[in-house]
């Protein structure tokens, strides 16, 4: 090793917060050519251009190319001011330079973008497998770095390979199986293990409100779902697994058009993706199709056109927040002089002219960039995340499956036994009707959140019959357990929390801010941090709550003791 070039002169903002120069030291491998910097190794690629190595356990990181340098320390800080305040890249920036007040040193909001993402694309790629191997272009610049960590772990979405073995007592229980006795049904002691037969009456007995017109079962509806018997006593009994899968509505900007779901070329105020263009130079109203009357204009000459789009800017592209609150008060005090105001409380409603014959609010325009509708989350039971996707037009059954099967393409085997959803009695329909020899009709039941199961409609016998989350019949075991209090009363409690999808969202809120402005890229890397965040959050509770599985756990899916 041979030093590479004179000594170097750079600020280092230190482990103490402090700004500090101090000399760069660079080696160069006398053999091979390649250049040892404190966070990363280039090397001679065969096409003559460097290409760089990460080093992930490196004690600094370079944050900028004219001579800035940062202390993990200070990454793993902003790191907590992420997780625990919900601090973004400029507040983080704001914070350091109010912290150090160097008159001489001034930490920008690009260097503190920059240090998020080399901590944490080298912190996704150990988290995710991925880093072995791994090489870019030399020095590359921020954006280029982002785009490559995410098509290394997954572009509009990811799977946590880990979770596919991930198992705790909060989300994997024994296999429990439904006996059937003569003359009466009753399960195993309460203690043994399965996925449950399927009866057909289960959750009928309870009555119909009344002039309720019962919706039919999907006629390609298997008779029951795939039953297994309970096998002989020492024999493997096996566990099931239930996961929780739910949308959020967290958005980043798309394509003005309505079908296309491509990324802006212009994040800022930009309105199509690179193949559209050339629909810049095209009228807004989607159906006119004629060139716009100027550079500058977004419509065509035709007047009414025009007029439609002044009214569309005065109410839409206008509108400010302060705005927005000044007209929710005046509704709240218009509110408080009626004699009977509305119990809801007012709502802000804006309303668009019609063109033409067409109603204002089915005007189809491209007048300002769209959103993609929310993503797709699913993790266990006990919080555990598995992975997520986009919906980019709305969270109907088709995207839900897909996004379903995306998540376990490489994993089939790893299917959960359970699947939780609010809309688990639609996604079930819609599996039946396009594919009723569909895999997952084979592997795991779609059941209705405890929470959404009371307002679904009690006509439809589909919902009542397959995705009941507890039913009082004992035909699932696997779903309802038999708890004795402290005064020996037997309760029938759920064996699994169906809530945690819910729970996973509301934790999403406080970072939904910060990913409203990003660009997809940056979208993809920051949902990626997040569930990486809460992913160890959650192996931190299993760990202080002791959750884990236990050897006893293991010898009872094996049939070698009695169930746990």
């Amino acid at each position: 090793m041979i030093p590479y070039s004179k000594d170097q002169r750079v600020w280092l903002l230190d482990a103490n917060f402090r700004w500090i120069s101090a000399d760069l030291l660079v080696g160069e491998c006398a053999r091979c050519k390649a250049i040892y910097y404190p966070d990363t190794i280039t090397r001679k690629s065969p096409g003559r251009k460097r290409v760089q190595e990460l080093e992930y356990d490196a004690e600094y990181l370079r944050v900028s190319k004219h001579g800035v340098w940062v202390h993990r320390k200070i990454a793993e800080a902003q790191e907590a001011a992420l997780l625990d305040l919900r601090s973004g890249w400029s507040r983080w920036a704001d914070w350091i330079n109010r912290l150090t007040k160097d008159v001489n040193v001034k930490f920008t909001y690009r260097q503190s973008q920059r240090l998020f993402m080399e901590h944490f694309c080298r912190r996704l790629l150990v988290s995710h497998g991925k880093s072995a191997g791994f090489t870019c272009e030399a020095h590359p610049p921020t954006r280029v770095l982002a785009e490559l960590v995410r098509e290394r772990i997954g572009k509009n979405g990811g799977v946590i390979a880990r979770a596919m073995t991930h198992g705790c007592k909060d989300c994997t229980h024994v296999k429990r199986y439904r006996v059937v006795g003569v003359g009466d049904e009753q399960d195993e002691g309460g203690d043994s293990t399965g996925i449950a037969g399927f009866d057909s009456t289960a959750d009928m007995e309870t009555p119909l409100p009344p002039n309720t017109v019962p919706q039919p079962l999907p006629p390609n509806l298997p008779q029951a779902l795939p039953q297994q018997e309970a096998p002989p006593p020492g024999s493997p009994r096996g566990h099931v697994r239930l996961g929780v899968m739910d949308g959020k509505t967290f958005k980043h900007k798309k394509c003005a058009l309505p079908d296309c779901e491509g990324p802006l070329v212009n994040f800022k105020n930009g309105r199509f993706c690179q193949t559209h263009l050339d629909h810049e130079s095209i009228c807004g109203i989607l159906a006119c199709g004629r060139p716009t009357e100027s550079a500058e204009s977004l419509t065509c000459n035709d007047q009414a056109h025009k007029d439609w789009y002044k009214q569309y800017e005065q109410r839409f592209l206008r509108l400010s927040f302060p705005g927005v609150k000044r007209v929710i008060r005046r509704q709240n005090q218009d509110a408080a002089d009626e004699e009977n105001p509305d119990p809801h409380g007012p709502t802000l409603q804006v309303n668009l002219p019609a063109l033409g014959n067409t109603p204002g609010q089915q005007v189809v325009h491209t007048f300002k960039a769209r959103s993609i509708y929310c993503i797709e989350t699913i993790q266990w039971a006990c919080g555990f995340p598995i992975g997520w996707g986009k919906c980019y037009r709305g969270e109907g059954p088709s995207q839900v499956l897909s996004f379903i099967n995306k998540v376990w393409e490489d994993y089939p085997e790893a299917r959960p036994n359970f699947i939780v959803y609010d809309k688990a009695c639609e996604l079930l329909r819609h599996i039946v009707t396009q594919n009723p020899s569909d895999a997952w009709l084979n592997t795991t039941k779609f059941i209705v959140d405890a929470w959404h199961y009371i307002s679904h409609k009690a006509g439809d016998v589909l919902c009542r019959t397959w995705c009941n989350p507890a039913p009082k019949d004992g035909s699932q075991p696997d779903l309802v357990l038999t708890e004795v209090d402290d005064n020996g009363t037997a309760h029938q409690t759920r064996a699994f929390n169906t809530e945690t999808a819910e729970q996973f969202n509301s934790w999403l809120n406080g970072f939904e801010a910060q990913a409203r402005q990003m660009t997809d890229v940056n979208f993809d890397l920051y949902i990626h941090v997040l569930m990486m965040l809460y992913m160890e959050k959650m192996e931190e509770t299993i760990t202080r709550k002791d959750r884990w599985l236990t050897e006893d756990f293991l010898d009872a899916v094996n049939g070698l003791t009695e169930d746990i």
